[in-house]
Protein backbone atom coordinates (compact mmCIF):
# COMPACT_ATOMS: atom_id res chain seq x y z
CA UNK A 1 0.00 0.00 0.00
CA UNK A 2 2.76 2.21 0.95
CA UNK A 3 4.42 1.59 -2.38
CA UNK A 4 1.52 2.55 -4.73
CA UNK A 5 1.28 5.92 -2.44
CA UNK A 6 5.13 6.02 -3.33
CA UNK A 7 4.68 5.66 -6.94
CA UNK A 8 1.63 7.82 -6.92
CA UNK A 9 3.66 10.91 -5.43
CA UNK A 10 6.72 10.17 -7.56
CA UNK A 11 9.01 13.09 -7.69
CA UNK A 12 9.87 12.58 -11.46
CA UNK A 13 6.17 12.31 -12.20
CA UNK A 14 5.31 15.46 -10.23
CA UNK A 15 7.98 17.45 -12.01
CA UNK A 16 6.71 16.44 -15.01
CA UNK A 17 3.04 17.46 -13.94
CA UNK A 18 4.89 21.36 -13.67
CA UNK A 19 6.11 21.23 -17.27
CA UNK A 20 5.08 24.06 -18.96
CA UNK A 21 3.85 22.66 -21.63
CA UNK A 22 1.67 20.02 -19.37
CA UNK A 23 0.43 22.93 -17.64
CA UNK A 24 -0.20 25.28 -20.78
CA UNK A 25 -2.77 22.20 -21.88
CA UNK A 26 -4.48 21.73 -18.82
CA UNK A 27 -4.89 25.67 -18.47
CA UNK A 28 -6.17 24.73 -22.23
CA UNK A 29 -8.66 22.36 -21.61
CA UNK A 30 -9.63 24.25 -18.30
CA UNK A 31 -10.59 27.26 -20.28
CA UNK A 32 -12.34 25.19 -23.23
CA UNK A 33 -14.48 23.50 -20.98
CA UNK A 34 -15.80 26.76 -19.00
CA UNK A 35 -16.34 27.91 -22.75
CA UNK A 36 -18.69 25.12 -23.87
CA UNK A 37 -20.38 25.18 -20.29
CA UNK A 38 -20.90 28.56 -21.01
CA UNK A 39 -22.42 27.86 -24.74
CA UNK A 40 -24.57 25.02 -23.48
CA UNK A 41 -26.10 27.92 -21.32
CA UNK A 42 -26.29 30.19 -23.45
CA UNK A 43 -28.26 27.53 -26.37
CA UNK A 44 -30.84 26.38 -23.57
CA UNK A 45 -31.55 29.70 -22.57
CA UNK A 46 -32.28 30.73 -25.95
CA UNK A 47 -34.14 27.54 -26.55
CA UNK A 48 -36.46 28.13 -23.47
CA UNK A 49 -37.44 32.05 -24.53
CA UNK A 50 -37.94 30.37 -28.34
CA UNK A 51 -40.42 27.93 -26.71
CA UNK A 52 -42.13 30.85 -24.61
CA UNK A 53 -42.02 33.40 -28.29
CA UNK A 54 -43.70 30.26 -30.14
CA UNK A 55 -46.75 30.10 -27.47
CA UNK A 56 -47.42 33.48 -27.46
CA UNK A 57 -47.52 33.76 -31.28
CA UNK A 58 -49.45 30.80 -31.10
CA UNK A 59 -51.81 32.58 -27.93
CA UNK A 60 -52.26 35.77 -30.28
CA UNK A 61 -53.28 33.47 -33.32
CA UNK A 62 -56.02 32.16 -31.09
CA UNK A 63 -57.32 35.37 -29.40
CA UNK A 64 -57.14 37.13 -33.35
CA UNK A 65 -59.30 34.44 -34.37
CA UNK A 66 -61.88 34.21 -31.55
CA UNK A 67 -61.88 38.26 -32.01
CA UNK A 68 -62.88 37.94 -35.74
CA UNK A 69 -65.12 35.25 -34.36
CA UNK A 70 -67.07 36.73 -32.07
CA UNK A 71 -66.91 39.91 -35.41
CA UNK A 72 -68.62 37.95 -37.28
CA UNK A 73 -71.46 37.20 -34.70
CA UNK A 74 -72.42 40.81 -34.43
CA UNK A 75 -72.54 41.30 -37.73
CA UNK A 76 -74.97 37.97 -37.63
CA UNK A 77 -76.72 39.39 -35.48
CA UNK A 78 -77.54 42.65 -37.27
CA UNK A 79 -79.10 40.84 -40.07
CA UNK A 80 -82.84 40.30 -40.86
CA UNK A 81 -82.40 36.58 -40.90
CA UNK A 82 -81.14 36.67 -37.27
CA UNK A 83 -84.04 39.37 -36.29
CA UNK A 84 -86.56 37.35 -37.88
CA UNK A 85 -85.21 33.90 -36.54
CA UNK A 86 -85.03 35.43 -32.93
CA UNK A 87 -88.60 36.57 -33.06
CA UNK A 88 -90.02 33.72 -34.43
CA UNK A 89 -88.31 31.85 -31.48
CA UNK A 90 -88.96 34.28 -28.43
CA UNK A 91 -92.21 35.89 -29.28
CA UNK A 92 -93.82 33.04 -31.48
CA UNK A 93 -94.14 35.42 -34.68
CA UNK A 94 -95.24 34.61 -38.35
CA UNK A 95 -93.91 36.25 -41.33
CA UNK A 96 -97.50 37.27 -43.19
CA UNK A 97 -99.59 34.58 -44.61
CA UNK A 98 -97.88 31.80 -42.11
CA UNK A 99 -99.75 30.08 -39.41
CA UNK A 100 -98.22 29.29 -36.23
CA UNK A 101 -98.97 25.98 -34.13
CA UNK A 102 -97.76 25.37 -30.64
CA UNK A 103 -97.94 22.18 -29.87
CA UNK A 104 -97.54 20.88 -26.81
CA UNK A 105 -94.23 19.46 -25.00
CA UNK A 106 -95.90 16.24 -24.05
CA UNK A 107 -97.75 15.53 -27.31
CA UNK A 108 -94.30 16.05 -28.95
CA UNK A 109 -92.35 13.63 -26.70
CA UNK A 110 -95.77 11.09 -27.43
CA UNK A 111 -94.01 9.67 -30.52
CA UNK A 112 -90.07 9.91 -29.79
CA UNK A 113 -88.36 6.40 -28.78
CA UNK A 114 -85.77 6.23 -26.08
CA UNK A 115 -82.19 5.86 -27.71
CA UNK A 116 -80.52 2.75 -26.12
CA UNK A 117 -77.85 2.99 -23.71
CA UNK A 118 -74.36 2.27 -25.46
CA UNK A 119 -72.38 3.02 -23.04
CA UNK A 120 -73.25 -0.59 -20.51
CA UNK A 121 -73.84 -2.26 -23.83
CA UNK A 122 -70.15 -2.07 -25.36
CA UNK A 123 -68.33 -1.83 -22.10
CA UNK A 124 -67.74 -4.58 -19.25
CA UNK A 125 -68.06 -4.28 -15.83
CA UNK A 126 -65.52 -3.74 -13.73
CA UNK A 127 -66.94 -6.97 -11.85
CA UNK A 128 -66.41 -9.32 -15.23
CA UNK A 129 -62.82 -8.40 -15.25
CA UNK A 130 -60.22 -10.28 -13.70
CA UNK A 131 -58.04 -8.02 -11.30
CA UNK A 132 -55.48 -7.94 -12.87
CA UNK A 133 -56.67 -7.61 -16.78
CA UNK A 134 -58.62 -4.25 -14.67
CA UNK A 135 -55.08 -3.30 -13.11
CA UNK A 136 -53.83 -3.42 -16.88
CA UNK A 137 -57.00 -1.63 -18.61
CA UNK A 138 -56.51 1.06 -15.61
CA UNK A 139 -53.13 1.91 -16.90
CA UNK A 140 -53.38 1.61 -20.16
CA UNK A 141 -56.47 4.59 -19.90
CA UNK A 142 -54.21 6.47 -17.86
CA UNK A 143 -51.11 6.74 -20.29
CA UNK A 144 -53.56 7.08 -23.61
CA UNK A 145 -55.86 9.56 -21.70
CA UNK A 146 -58.81 7.58 -21.90
CA UNK A 147 -61.66 8.77 -19.63
CA UNK A 148 -62.26 6.25 -17.42
CA UNK A 149 -66.01 5.82 -16.74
Amino acid sequence: MLDSLKNVFNPKKLAALTDTRILGLIGFGIVAVLVSWSSVKTIESNYVLQKQISELNQKNDVSKLENTNAALKNEYYKTDEFIELAARRQFGKAAPGETVLIVPKKVALKYTTELPKTNTDTQTSKQDVPFYRQNLNDWMDFFFHRKST
